[in-house]
């Protein structure tokens, strides 16, 4: 089991679409390189502002690190976000069906 980790943040509510396209760049961009080692998710909350991100790496590498979406998104961040994002580790407990 690699490491797992689980952030959440909130956008102003003029940046929320933005941030989703952003967002939307890094999964195209994934599925284009398919790198190995990571499983990754997001989703974007019945609020409309608040986006939960959800992953785990095999290793210690990050993939994302190495994406240029990943870094446009990463680009203003602050300016459009309500807050600082929270990140915390994961441990997986389970999933079923969750892959696409």
């Amino acid at each position: 089991m690699g490491n797992a980790f689980v952030v959440r943040y909130e956008m102003q509510p003029e940046a929320a679409e933005r941030n989703q396209e952003l967002v939307a760049d890094v999964f195209a961009e994934l599925a284009r390189t398919k790198p190995e080692g990571i499983s990754y998710a997001s989703f974007r909350l019945a609020d409309g502002v608040t986006f939960v991100h959800v992953g785990v790496m095999d290793n210690d590498s990050n993939p994302l690190a190495e994406s240029a979406a990943f870094q446009e998104f990463q680009k203003g961040f602050g300016d459009r976000a309500a807050g600082p994002p929270v990140a915390n580790g994961a441990v997986l407990v389970g999933s079923y069906g969750f892959d696409s």
